[in-house]
């Protein structure tokens, strides 16, 4: 009897020793951060977001982080208007999920996703794209419903760049372009 358990503990135990570094996570390596702006009612909202465009890319997002920085976020794009379920299975950190249209219009917000929660988070209409951003950030920023998401996947980023450049001092706005 003392030969079978042992016998029946290394089949249990050899495997697990064999396939231990399976079980590591292999993280994806996002491009460099791109800058996003949100206009709110209480003035723009400047982000720098990693940008999800890949299904190995989503499938990932903000998975195994232990924190987010400051002002930054990562947009998925869903390649065309959908109905898309989020959840955060694997991810450290609690989360604002920021659904947004094909023209960059905020059609839902899901506020302070909890850590690791299995449960779909629906996105409540056709979105092409999921901002992330804190847990708390988009109460934090005045993000609502019905503000303008501005990047170069809705291409309406350079609005955004000639109404951010409005609050520069002149040395730091782009040169003029004039005729040849």
């Amino acid at each position: 009897m003392k030969t079978f358990v042992i016998v029946l503990l290394a089949f249990l135990v050899v495997p697990l020793i064999v396939f231990a570094d399976e079980a590591e996570p292999k993280l994806v390596e996002f491009g460099a951060p791109e800058p996003l702006v949100i206009e709110t009612q209480n003035g723009p909202v400047s982000l720098s977001v990693e940008f999800a465009n890949t299904d190995e890319e989503r499938s990932q997002g903000l998975m195994f982080r232990t924190e987010l920085a400051k002002d930054t976020g990562m947009l998925f794009d869903f390649e065309g208007p959908r109905q898309v379920n989020m959840w955060m299975k694997n991810t450290l950190i609690s989360l604002d999920m920021i659904f947004i249209s094909a023209d960059g219009h905020i059609i839902s917000i899901a506020r302070n996703a909890r850590p690791k929660s299995l449960r779909t988070i629906p996105s409540g209409g056709l979105a092409a794209a999921v901002l992330e951003i804190s847990g708390g950030g988009s109460r934090k920023y005045g993000i609502a419903r019905g503000d303008l998401v501005r990047h170069a996947m809705f291409g309406n980023t350079i609005v955004a760049v000639q109404d951010a450049e409005k609050d520069l001092p002149d040395e730091a706005k782009a040169p003029k372009r004039t005729p040849d």
